[in-house]
């Protein structure tokens, strides 16, 4: 199973995808959290932010997924994924794949702003800003997560995706 979170930067998906992981690794030990931000750190952090920088960073992502689920892995993936085609591709070559978008306000968003992303983008010291100066394509996903509340606790929203996840075959 590929479980891929979708959402702006500081929707929360990291938080999610760690909280989800914790929660399902005890009877998954063959699952693994793939973060958007990592990800681009082990890949050297050789590309930009830039639309097509973003582009071939999803085609990465995407592929390096594959690899991992042809091999038996299942896969909490926690990434921006701004690009319906790569959705689209994940749905065709990802097994069991489950796409959760992590709804929130960019109002809420800009509130959280700890990477000083949507400040930046604001003041005009930032480009390439999703959610600002590129546009966030909400995607058609299997189950839409809204997360405008401030939480110390999110079971709740893992709760609501553990019981809408597909049983595994």
């Amino acid at each position: 199973m590929v479980i891929w979170l979708i959402g702006l930067s500081g929707a929360g998906k990291t938080t999610l995808g760690r909280a989800l992981y914790e929660r399902m690794k005890p009877q998954l030990p063959n699952l693994v959290l793939v973060d958007g931000d990592e990800f681009r750190e082990v890949m050297g952090n050789d590309i930009g932010f830039t639309y097509e920088d973003r582009l071939k960073n999803a085609e990465r992502f995407s592929k390096f997924c594959r690899f991992l689920d042809k091999q038996g892995i299942h896969l909490i993936c926690c990434v921006l994924s701004n690009f319906p085609d790569w959705q689209k591709w994940n749905r065709e070559n990802l097994s069991e794949y489950y796409e959760i978008f992590v709804d929130t306000n960019i109002d809420i968003l800009a509130q959280r702003d700890i990477k000083n992303i949507y400040a930046r983008a604001r003041r005009g010291e930032a480009k390439n800003v999703v959610g600002y100066d590129i546009p966030f394509i909400k995607p058609n996903a299997h189950l839409v997560v809204n997360n405008d509340e401030v939480r110390v606790d999110v079971t709740p929203l893992v709760d609501k995706i553990i019981n809408n996840l597909p049983k595994l075959s």
